[in-house]
């Protein structure tokens, strides 16, 4: 992530939907097992039946999209919200009870 995210925002450097992906030994084992599992698959159906299962892959994948879209903005309000209550905080305990 960038020093200075003030600047690198205005400059249009930083981009947050930009992030590495997870690579730790268990998403490397997921995605070997997923990969396994789909040409198994792709060797044992027909031309048809292999073209159906690719179009629903991506529908799979549009949807994990519009899913990870959802999460960061409600993320990002959620962020917000926080800045906003410590800005206007005094600085006072408050106890609800």
């Amino acid at each position: 992530m960038p020093r200075n995210i003030l600047h690198s925002l205005y400059n249009g450097d930083f981009k947050a939907w930009e992030r590495q992906p997870v690579r730790t030994p268990e998403s490397i084992a997921v995605s070997r097992k997923i990969e396994a599992e789909n040409r198994y698959f792709m060797e044992k159906m027909s031309l048809d039946d292999c073209q159906r299962l690719q179009a629903l892959e991506s529908l799979y994948h549009s949807s994990s999209h519009f899913e990870q879209m959802d999460a960061f903005s409600y993320g990002f309000k959620l962020g917000t919200i926080l800045m906003c209550a410590v800005y206007l905080d005094d600085g006072e305990p408050q106890c609800n009870e």
